[in-house]
């Protein structure tokens, strides 16, 4: 049980080039602000600055609509070229109502425009995509933040963030599409609350709650994209992000 924790936001990272050592970018960082990577840190990344340094970008004038996307598109009053993305970026479509198209992606997730993004990148013609594999990127920069500390099993985590909405609650948070170093889930079934009642469904998704924390410091226009949580007791393991994606047998809304 944590009984404190301090959110610090990482400044002076600044653009974000393809090819990017994003490890190395980050730890430099750190030091700038007089900071150290500590035994049970948490770095929160945003998926933005993943996809810039992975060139998962997409620049619209490359872009050739199919038919399919530019009817959506004179449907919803789109860009046709930003749903065709949108398309290939998609496993299914889920749900296209209101201009609001909701897809599952090739990873698994279920969220808006299957992740593709226009803010923050260069105008309105260029486009990020989600990385191909966030876990194994995570990993990445995990490692190369070890070994630039001179401790390859310094016990840090690192999640990579995402902004999702949710369909029950208005407003949008961060959450985790991909992690390293941690346990996705903290499950309390078995354990008796303080009056003695056995916990039978309670299952926290602590990589999203640590998400959603570390954007306050972030925000979305601030040029903000790394936080470091100090002082949460996180469960090392190899935990994945396909642990937060609720199988398709128990969601009761697909």
């Amino acid at each position: 049980m944590s009984t404190e924790l301090r959110i610090i936001p990482i400044t002076g990272i600044g653009e974000i080039a393809p090819g990017t050592d994003l490890g190395t970018l980050i730890y430099e960082a750190i030091q700038h602000q007089g900071l150290a990577l500590e035994q049970g840190d948490i770095l929160v990344i945003t998926q933005k600055i993943v996809s810039k340094a992975e060139g998962k970008t997409v620049d619209l004038k490359d872009v050739e609509p199919s038919p399919f996307a530019q009817m959506i598109a004179d449907n919803a009053n789109k860009d046709a070229r930003h749903v065709e993305v949108v398309l290939r970026e998609s496993k299914r479509i889920v749900r296209m109502d209101h201009g609001v198209l909701i897809s599952e992606t090739h990873h698994g997730f279920i969220c808006a425009n299957a992740g593709v993004d226009e803010s923050n990148v260069n105008g309105a013609e260029q486009l990020t995509l989600l990385p191909v594999d966030s876990d194994h990127s995570a990993r990445e920069i995990r490692t190369r933040l070890q070994q630039l500390t001179g401790q390859e099993t310094l016990n840090i985590a690192l999640i990579i963030s995402d902004t999702w909405g949710r369909p029950w609650r208005n407003g949008q948070i961060n959450m985790a599409i991909g992690l390293a170093g941690m346990e996705a889930l903290a499950d309390y079934r078995g354990q008796n609350d303080p009056y003695g009642y056995e916990l039978h469904a309670s299952i926290i998704a602590v990589a999203d709650e640590l998400s959603s924390a570390a954007e306050l410091v972030m925000g979305k226009i601030d040029r903000v994209p790394v936080a470091l949580i100090r002082g949460y007791a996180f469960t090392p393991g190899n935990g994945d992000i396909h642990t937060l994606a609720r199988d398709s047998s128990t969601d009761m809304f697909r």
